[in-house]
C-alpha cells in the first residue's frame, strides 16, 4: 500500500502524541515506583536527570564511576539539553521527548523515502510506538538510517561519517560494519571499504578523543560497563537462569555466539549470487546481536522495527512483522509488570512468566530473520556449484 509524503507525516505526528499520552501519566504521578512500572510509562530520562548530576548543569563526563553510561554523543545530547530546558524534572522530561518525536517523524519519512511501499509501517507499529521516550536511542537510530540510506545509493563518504556519527552515540551500529564490508567484497571493491573504513574510524576519533583525553575514567564507563556486566534484563541467559539452567561463564558464551551468528550470517551473504543491499542485510546482524546479547532493553525494538520494514520486499513479509510486533508489545508489557513485582506492587508478573515471554520475543525475532533470508534461498550459490563454476566470474 503506497501513501503519500502528508499521510506518513500526521501517522508519525499522531504516534508521537499517542506514545506522550501513555508517558504522561508518570511526570503527573512524580516518576514513583512501582506506580511508573504497573502504568508503563518509566523513562531513562527523568530517572538519570538527577542520578547523573545534569540538573546541576555537572558536564556528563566528568564525574568518573557517576559519569553517565553511555557514548559521548548521546552523553552530549543529554547534558546540553539539560543546560537548555528550564531546570525541574519533568521540563527535562517534556523536552527531550519533543526532540524524541522530532527524530521518530524524521525517521518515518526517511523509511517512506527508501522503501515507499511499507513507508507507513513505523508511525502502526505498536512496539515501537510504545518504546518511544524510554531513552534517547532515537538520536543514534536516525543517524545509522542515514548510513544505510546514503550507502545504498553509493554516497560512501557521507554514509562513513553518518556510521562514525551513530556509533559516537549508541554503539550498537559498528556491527553494520561487517554487511558493509561483505558487500564491498562481493562488489570488488576492497580499497573501497578500506576508505570508508577509515572516513569512519576518523570521524569516531574526531568526536571520542577530546572526550576520552580530558575525562578518561567518565569516558570509559560505558565500554567498562558493556564489558564487565552480568547477564540482565531480556537477554536470553537471564531468562534461562530464571527457569532454572543457570549457566556458568555467561560472558564467554555470550561472545561464542555472537561469533557464531556472525560467522553464519557472513557465509550466508557471501552465498548470495548477487550482492546484497545494506538495507536488506542490516535486520539481519542487529537481530543476531540482540538475541545473544547480555541485555534487551524495551527501547531495543526502535533499532529493529525501521530496519525491519526496509528489509522487506514483499506484502507476504507482513504476516511475520505483525506477528514478531505482538511479541515485542508482550515482552513491552511483561518487563513492566515484572518490575511492578519487583518494586512492590501488590500486583505483577512473576518471574518465571517474565521469562518464558522474553524467550518468546527472542524466537519471534528469529522467526522475523528466517522469513526474510527464505526469500533469498533461490538465489544462493552452494560451496560446490562455486567451485565447479570456473567459468564465471565472481561474484
Amino acid at each position: 500500500m503506497r501513501v503519500s509524503t502528508r499521510v506518513v507525516l500526521l501517522l508519525a505526528l499522531l504516534a508521537s502524541l499517542l506514545s506522550f499520552a501513555k508517558f504522561n501519566h508518570c511526570p503527573n504521578s512524580g516518576w514513583q515506583s512501582p506506580d511508573q512500572y504497573v502504568h508503563a510509562c518509566y523513562s531513562d530520562i527523568p530517572a538519570l536527570y538527577g542520578e547523573r548530576a545534569l540538573d546541576k548543569g555537572v558536564w556528563a563526563y566528568s564525574s568518573g564511576a557517576d559519569s553517565v553510561e553511555y557514548p559521548v554523543i548521546q552523553g552530549a545530547v543529554m547534558w546540553l539539553t539539560a543546560k537548555v530546558i528550564p531546570h525541574g524534572i519533568n521540563n527535562y522530561f517534556y523536552g527531550s521527548a519533543l526532540l524524541l518525536a522530532l527524530l521518530f517523524i524524521f525517521i518515518s519519512l526517511l523509511i517512506f523515502r527508501m522503501k515507499p511501499e511499507f513507508g507507513y509501517l513505523l508511525p502502526l507499529a505498536p512496539a515501537a510506538v510504545a518504546s518511544m521516550y524510554i531513552n534517547w536511542d532515537l538520536w543514534a537510530i536516525a543517524t545509522m538510517m542515514l548510513a544505510i540510506y546514503w550507502f545504498d545509493r553509493k554516497a560512501e563518504v557521507a554514509s562513513a561519517v553518518a556510521l562514525g556519527i551513530a556509533v559516537s552515540t549508541k554503539f550498537l551500529p559498528i556491527f553494520l560494519l561487517i554487511p558493509i564490508a561483505i558487500i564491498f567484497f562481493r562488489q570488488e571493491r576492497i580499497s573501497k571499504f578500506v576508505k570508508y573504513a577509515a572516513i569512519f574510524i576518523a570521524t569516531f576519533a574526531a568526536i571520542n578523543l577530546p572526550v576520552a583525553l580530558t575525562t578518561p575514567e567518565g569516558w570509559w564507563r560505558f565500554y567498562d560497563l558493556n564489558l564487565n556486566r552480568g547477564s540482565d534484563w531480556g537477554s536470553v541467559w537471564y531468562s534461562l537462569s530464571n527457569l532454572g539452567l543457570d549457566l556458568t561463564h555467561q560472558n564467554y558464551l555470550s561472545v561464542l555466539c555472537l561469533a557464531i551468528g556472525l560467522t553464519a550470517l557472513t557465509i550466508f551473504l557471501l552465498q548470495l549470487r548477487t550482492p546484497p543491499t545494506l538495507a536488506h542485510t542490516a535486520i539481519f546482524v542487529m537481530i543476531i546481536v540482540m538475541a545473544v546479547s547480555k541485555v534487551y532493553s524495551p527501547q531495543y525494538v526502535l533499532w529493529l522495527t525501521p530496519l525491519a520494514i526496509i528489509a522487506m520486499i514483499d506484502k507476504r513479509e507482513l504476516t511475520v512483522f505483525w506477528f514478531w510486533q505482538g511479541a515485542e508489545v508482550m515482552y513491552h508489557l511483561a518487563i513492566w509488570q515484572h518490575l511492578a513485582q519487583v518494586t512492590g506492587a501488590k500486583f505483577g508478573l512473576p518471574v518465571v512468566a517474565y521469562s518464558v515471554i522474553a524467550l518468546i520475543r527472542i524466537g519471534a525475532s528469529i522467526l522475523l530473520l528466517v522469513r526474510l533470508a527464505a526469500r533469498h534461498q533461490s538465489s544462493r550459490v552452494f560451496p560446490s556449484e562455486f567451485l565447479l563454476s570456473t567459468g564465471e566470474s565472481y561474484p
